[in-house]
């Protein structure tokens, strides 16, 4: 992890689950690198690395995947009510809720992150594909507007750091 930094229950448990759940870092920066890499010629995917890591520090980022993360495991597991549970087991397209916790993520870094969440949410490249795949039997109605909200404000970081640094 970024600078060794001593990391708590909140954040270890969050990095965690993504793994579980089948994502790693380097795939949401993959996903940063498809974003930005028509807009920073000498884009590096360490570059990339260290902004997913810098959003992932974040406690809105933490708690937003907990969240997400917890209530996909319970419809996979048919744990909630109905009609919650066909709804998000289904990720149902009326179902706006996801990206509603997604938008939590993307806000962190300002309004460039929406435009970015959009277009990989709707493009679905990468480890969107897969956990978009209903086909698997897994549940992923939150996680997949999780990363693609984790790799958006990622870019957005990264986005407005190479505008500061042009500017000075």
């Amino acid at each position: 992890m970024a600078n060794d930094k001593k990391v708590d229950l909140t954040e270890e448990t969050a990095r965690k689950w993504l793994k579980e759940r089948g994502v790693e870092i380097k795939d949401i920066a993959d996903l940063v690198f498809f974003l930005q890499e028509k807009y920073h010629k000498n884009l590096k995917m360490e570059d990339c690395l260290s902004n997913v890591e810098r959003v992932l520090s974040k406690r809105e980022v933490q708690n937003a995947i907990l969240t997400g993360i917890q209530l996909d495991v319970l419809a996979e597991k048919g744990l909630l009510e109905e009609p919650l549970q066909s709804i998000i087991g289904t990720d149902e397209s009326l179902y706006g809720v996801d990206e509603i916790l997604a938008f939590s993520i993307v806000n962190v870094y300002g309004s460039i992150g929406f435009t970015n969440y959009g277009y990989i949410d709707k493009l679905k490249p990468g480890i969107l594909a897969h956990l978009n795949d209903k086909s698997t039997g897994e549940c992923h109605t939150f996680l997949d507007d999780i990363v693609g909200a984790i790799a958006a404000a990622a870019s957005s970081r990264l986005a407005h750091r190479a505008a500061h640094e042009a500017e000075e």
